[in-house]
């Protein structure tokens, strides 16, 4: 009943049944779960609005995927029900390029739309480190930031207005001129379950007059996590700054050649924009304060090629992992940033505790730290070990005032430990908020919230 109704709405050629397609769905970067029951491939806001309606005939819940490239279990079909892929839904609908910002559909990557609008002088900011597979509409459910968050911001300071299906298969948009409550702010990180996003109107910015490149090398991540707080406190805020430790800035270079110095404990990326007038003032004073941390060394990017190999191999630095071990976990926790030195510590005390091996990369602006746990999946001591170790690093960088999830977001991987950072009525205080938006949570159910927190009526 369920696919006939779906092929009678949609076309057969977006409804997929069969189990080798409906096993591409069952997963993300991050877990794996039982396949759905149906996937379909909506063409517009119409077919979407269609899916809703037939999914509560059928008691079926819902679930809203980009690219799947999450990394905490966001995108998978718990509870199989439908899945609404939006590979489909990927054009540009509007440039309004004097007003800088345009309309998407969700299924747009993330790269492509700074692509497309380039030629006019603009760019979309957010940029996570999967931003050449990952979609806007992803970006928005995980509240997606990146390593340009620091100058830029996340997703949400670049998201205007949202058309959004509800529960009940009707439509309705947001916008941030709105009087009242922000609802676009609360929809974005919401993870599909307040509602299913169908266009995003995004702010643009303008292409900068110049842009600056620095590479500082340090004896170890210490050093280099003090510098990144000396910068902001002196009144300076790069567009990025990047930390890599020795075991990342190794993989790196065998795999990129990205010209990261060997014999580094530590490197630190920096990129500013701005005038082309104020770019060698920053640059003196950037490493003036590199250089009071006990910086080995500085290189300046001097062409447009020497940026992107850096900016290559800084993003394709968990992909660099595969040559020290066939798998890793990405922890993602914020901490301020005046205690990056000692949750690093913590994070190699804990990996050496456990006899693993830690690579550290993280947009140390912002205090958001991604350590890298490499094992073998198939020796299962090394699997617990994973889990655990990821556990005590969480439950440390909660302790030194920081919080669980810096852009990966809550979804299945931590929604246990919401726990850690906000209380009883907290968690009450949301789900009342989610029993508005969808009273029966059919959207994305199990999903941010821990076990038994609100879902009496599914199985």
């Amino acid at each position: 009943m369920l696919h006939e109704r779906l092929i009678e709405a949609l076309g057969a050629g977006a409804v997929k049944t069969s189990p080798e397609d409906l096993a591409v769905y069952a997963f993300d970067a991050y877990s794996q779960a039982p396949p759905p029951a149906a996937v379909v491939l909506p063409a517009n806001t119409r077919d979407v609005a269609a899916v809703v309606k037939i999914a509560n005939d059928c008691g079926e819940p819902i679930v809203a995927r980009g690219a799947g490239t999450g990394l905490c279990g966001g995108a998978v079909p718990l509870h199989r029900g439908i899945v609404i892929s939006f590979a489909r839904m990927n054009r540009m609908l509007e440039l309004d390029a004097r007003n800088r910002r345009a309309r998407v559909q969700p299924g747009l990557v993330n790269l492509d739309l700074s692509r497309t609008v380039e030629s006019s002088g603009l760019f979309y900011a957010p940029d996570p480190a999967s931003q050449k597979s990952s979609t806007i509409g992803g970006n928005c459910g995980t509240n997606a930031g990146g390593p340009h968050c620091l100058g830029y911001g996340t997703t949400v300071n670049h998201v205007l207005g949202l058309e959004v299906v509800d529960h009940q298969g009707e439509t309705f948009t947001t916008s941030i001129d709105d009087v009242g409550y922000d609802l676009t702010a609360a929809l974005v990180g919401s993870e599909g379950t307040l509602g299913i996003i169908t266009a995003i109107d995004v702010r643009l910015l303008r292409l900068p007059e110049a842009v600056r490149v620095w590479l500082a090398a340090f004896g170890d991540v210490e050093s280099a996590s003090g510098c990144v707080s000396a910068i902001v406190a002196a009144g300076i805020v790069p567009t990025a700054l990047e930390i890599m430790d020795d075991v990342i800035v190794k993989a790196v270079e065998a795999a990129f050649g990205a010209g990261y110095p060997l014999d580094a404990g530590a490197v630190l990326l920096i990129e500013h924009a701005g005038f082309a007038d104020d770019m060698d003032e920053r640059e003196h004073a950037i490493e003036r304060i590199a250089a009071e941390h006990g910086a080995l060394s500085w290189r300046a990017a001097r062409t447009q090629a020497e940026r992107d190999a850096l900016w290559a191999g800084r993003k394709g630095a968990a992909g660099a992992t595969g040559r020290i071990a066939p798998n890793y976990y990405t922890q993602d926790v914020c901490v301020p940033r005046s205690k990056l030195p000692a949750a690093l510590h913590f994070v190699q005390e804990s990996a050496r505790r456990h006899g693993l091996t830690v690579g550290n990369v993280f947009h140390a602006g912002d205090g958001n730290l991604h350590p890298l746990l490499m094992y073998d999946r198939r020796e299962t001591k090394q699997v617990a070990a994973v889990i655990e170790t990821g556990n005590e690093i969480l439950q440390a960088c909660v302790e030194l005032g920081g919080t669980i999830s810096g852009e990966h977001g809550v979804g299945v991987e931590k929604r246990e430990a919401m726990t850690l950072v906000y209380s009883t009525e907290d968690l009450a205080a949301m789900a009342n908020v989610r029993d508005v938006f969808d009273p029966k949570w059919k959207l994305n159910p199990e999903k941010i919230f821990p076990a038994g927190t609100r879902c009496p009526e599914l199985p």
